[in-house]
């Protein structure tokens, strides 16, 4: 329960912004939950920014009756699915709250856990995570999860101690920065690891899904990984590090061949052993053409203007 208010002081307005995907049956209760929680609070005021990203299903005729029902329930309908990311990104455009709080459509990221996400960004951070003392997904999710936070780590440079969720509250001075960004394939968490090192982390409930199944597959999960490469060149580095170390370890082993052939003529030449190096060398220039791909094709498809997402409708905007 919040402090009562002073008759000068202002409510803090937080803004909710939510991607929604296959959530007819759960996005009602994901706001009415939200708001009863907020009807609790003296401090802080809420408003909705719901993001539809051309769901198949009535996710976004939902939207719209919460919109008629709510005054501060807005809701955007995308032309076609432009991934969770960019429906993030869509949503902070509209976001006015002093405030913005990142929440999933699927009551995982249960609105009773809210106020303790906000009292964490009352220790002077510009972004707090709500993190799971025990996660409630499957062994796909978790493992794409712990391969993420290795990849934030070591590619973005997060802080060893900082984990990430689908449950954040950043500032409104980080969410003006974050809207400047146009790529066509934003990650969040990584445009937050740039922007700022006052990062922090809370402990929260994560609750089992009301409904359905996640709606990431193992190609989605792949694809978010995979644009982490966006925010980095650590990959091309690492690369270019391990063609040093495989040059020279084929410049001794040419030198052993010369030398050992000097001492004794009768030694053999060894094709397995040959096979064995020209695939490992291949294997590596391979690799190596397949990052500096990655890079060269994001570089095409930002030269080229390719959106981060298209609008197709709005409602209570």
């Amino acid at each position: 329960m919040g402090e009562a208010l002073t008759p000068n002081k202002k409510k803090r307005l937080v803004s909710v912004v939510i991607p929604c995907y296959r959530s007819e049956k759960s996005i009602r209760d994901v706001v009415e939950l939200t708001i009863a929680e907020f009807t609790k609070w003296d401090d802080y005021d809420c408003e909705f920014v719901l993001v539809n990203d051309c769901s198949p299903d009535n996710t976004y005729g939902a939207i719209c009756e919460l919109a008629k029902r709510h005054a501060n329930v807005h809701g955007v309908s995308l032309m076609r699915n432009f991934g969770q990311h960019s429906a993030i990104m869509c949503g902070l455009h509209f976001a006015k709250g002093d405030l913005v709080l990142g929440i999933d459509d699927d009551l995982q990221c249960h609105p009773s856990q809210i106020r303790k996400v906000l009292d964490r960004m009352d220790d002077g951070f510009d972004v707090v995570y709500g993190v799971y003392a025990e996660s409630k997904n499957g062994p796909i999710k978790n493992f794409t999860s712990w391969l993420n936070k290795v990849t934030s780590r070591k590619l973005l440079g997060r802080p060893k101690d900082i984990r990430s969720s689908n449950f954040w509250l950043i500032t409104s001075e980080i969410k003006d920065q974050m809207i400047q960004y146009k790529n066509y394939n934003p990650y969040v968490d990584a445009l937050f690891t740039r922007l700022t090192n006052r990062i922090g982390n809370v402990t929260i409930e994560h609750h089992k899904r009301e409904y359905g199944t996640s709606n990431y597959t193992l190609s989605k999960l792949v694809n978010l990984w995979l644009a982490s490469f966006n925010y980095t060149n650590v990959p091309l580095r690492l690369i270019s590090g391990v063609g040093v170390f495989t040059a020279l370890v084929g410049f001794v082993a040419g030198i052993v061949t010369i030398v050992r052939k000097v001492l004794d003529p009768t030694i053999m030449a060894g094709w397995s052993s040959i096979v064995c190096i020209l695939l490992l060398f291949f294997g590596v220039v391979l690799l190596a053409l397949g990052i500096i791909g990655e890079y060269l094709g994001n570089i095409v498809l930002s030269i080229n203007s390719t959106p981060q997402y298209v609008i197709r409708e709005k409602v209570n905007l």
